[in-house]
């Protein structure tokens, strides 16, 4: 009994993903009609965080794509194209902390680095799919114990990853 019911989930699984549109990565793209992805370049707006933010952005998403679906990746012209640019890098006192009679952020607390990424995704194929929607995320440090100089490769990493699976769920995992 248990071995049929095993036989008919793995059916299951093979007809859901073997007709193109549905994946056990979260994607949900027609292979039949969208074969192609394109990423420009992210440049960084911000006016803030390392030198290399918006190659490291640009690369990671592009990797993020490759790894997740079958799509060609082209220069330009994909069938799902994405253009956009790193809006906003902030680093400011999360938590407030106690000064004689005034309570102020004063950088004795946490720290928070927030990135956000404005994002422009076309869809070829299906033009309502089409968005233009901004993501956000943020990491927390203790500058007690550290300093953003120290950290700041592995912060801007979390974030990424973070915005990547955003974009990703918004663009191609649309459940």
């Amino acid at each position: 009994m248990k071995s049929i019911k095993l036989a008919i989930l793995l059916m299951l699984l093979t007809s859901l993903t073997a007709c193109g549109i549905y994946s056990l990565d979260g994607a949900s793209i027609d292979y039949t009609q969208t074969k192609t992805l394109s990423i420009s370049n992210f440049i960084n707006e911000s006016g803030g965080g390392p030198p290399n933010l918006s190659n490291t952005f640009t690369e990671g998403l592009k990797e993020y794509f490759q790894r997740r679906t079958k799509l060609e990746l082209v220069q330009r012209q994909g069938d799902l194209q994405f253009d956009g640019q790193i809006a906003n890098y902030t680093v400011r006192p999360q938590a407030i902390s106690s000064s004689g009679n005034s309570n102020q952020a004063d950088g004795t607390g946490l720290m928070r680095l927030t990135i956000s990424v404005q994002l422009v995704f076309t869809n070829t194929k299906d033009e309502k799919a089409n968005i233009e929607q901004s993501f956000a995320f943020f990491a927390d440090y203790d500058p007690s114990s550290t300093t953003l100089n120290a950290v700041e490769d592995e912060l801007v990493d979390e974030i990424f990853e973070q915005l990547y699976f955003d974009i990703f769920q918004a663009s191609v995992a649309q459940w």
